[in-house]
């Protein structure tokens, strides 16, 4: 039996992560299965762990589970998108945890362990993962969606939030978000933007900000993209401008519920292929994590990806494979 590779983020949600995976190991030890455990130690750990996995696989189909917040499960899918080898779990252990909430896994942590470590009940699927070239690093992929703009800056002040240490103490530090973006509506300047999608070109002269993504949620359980399917070999586009401070709260109100789109200011397409420029140097995430500046070019990678998940089908694709990104 092939062991299981467990990736742990002790940090994850204040700490309290590392306590998840003491009751996990011992589960683990109780049930007599086979595993081999790592823990991160810094920014970028976690990538590095799951591509040297991978690489000593040697091409034998293994699973490797992140232990953590999304960013944890971000850094391993980054880690393995180029071997196809490798099935990927999640226990979720973060404040966020938005890829749980598309996929269907479990949110209690033992819960999720038994579908990872009985995937007879579980099920693979091969999910799209959208790839960003852009000029700090060379490439970077994501599973759930990127943003350059409001959402960017509103993603990387939550993660160096202090506050959030101290929400996470009482299982609340999803709210940081939420507190950021009421702070920073007061001053965030909006800009131009230059979208290009599938041959298409777009001019917005007053911008908030574009969210490309794969699944519906994103920022702690918001419905950014209420109709997106994580494996329909295609990309949903989301573009807020024209807009004032009060009406864009209005807009995010609404969001949880995916009703936003009923705005004339809210913009929806869908591409393949996307590029976004600025007249000057943007911040971008990809999975609420900074990743660098505009310029950006953002391709779908068709069935990049094999997760374990609960869900029967999320969605449904053509006889698409990852030689298809481009």
């Amino acid at each position: 039996m092939e062991k299981t590779y467990f990736i742990v983020n002790p940090n994850a949600k204040n700490g309290s992560c590392r306590e998840i995976w003491r009751r996990l190991e011992a589960e683990l030890e109780t049930m007599d299965i086979p595993y081999l455990a790592f823990f991160t130690e810094r920014a970028g750990h976690a990538e590095e762990l799951a591509g040297s996995i991978a690489r000593k696989l040697s091409g034998r189909q293994a699973t490797i589970t992140a232990v953590g917040g999304d960013g944890t499960l971000h850094e391993v899918v980054n880690g393995t998108a180029t071997y196809p080898n490798i099935n990927i779990g999640f226990i979720p252990g973060g404040s966020g945890n938005d890829f749980s909430r598309g996929f269907s896994i479990p949110r209690k942590a033992s819960e999720a362990l038994r579908l990872v470590i009985d995937q007879s009940n579980s099920r693979t699927f091969e999910i799209d993962l959208g790839k960003i070239q852009h000029k700090e690093l060379h490439e970077t992929y994501f599973m759930n969606n990127m943003g350059v703009g409001f959402d960017a800056a509103v993603a990387k002040e939550s993660n160096e939030s202090r506050m959030k240490l101290l929400l996470n103490r009482v299982s609340l530090g999803r709210l940081v978000y939420v507190y950021i973006l009421a702070k920073k509506l007061l001053t965030f300047r909006t800009l131009p933007l230059y979208i290009t999608i599938d041959g298409r070109g777009f001019h917005f002269d007053n911008a908030w900000f574009v969210t490309v993504s794969n699944q519906p949620y994103y920022g702690g359980g918001m419905k950014i993209a209420p109709e997106a399917l994580p494996d329909d070999a295609i990309l949903d586009v989301t573009v807020v401008h024209r807009i004032s401070r009060w009406k864009l709260l209005l807009v995010f109100a609404s969001v949880f519920w995916g009703k936003h789109t009923k705005f004339k200011e809210v913009e929806q397409y869908t591409g393949k292929s996307i590029t976004i420029e600025s007249p000057e140097a943007v911040l971008a995430h990809a999975d609420c994590e900074a990743i660098g500046h505009t310029p950006l070019k953002i391709h779908v990678c068709p069935k990049a990806a094999r997760i374990l998940t609960e869900k029967n089908h999320p969605g449904h694709t053509e006889e698409l494979k990852i030689n298809d990104c481009h």
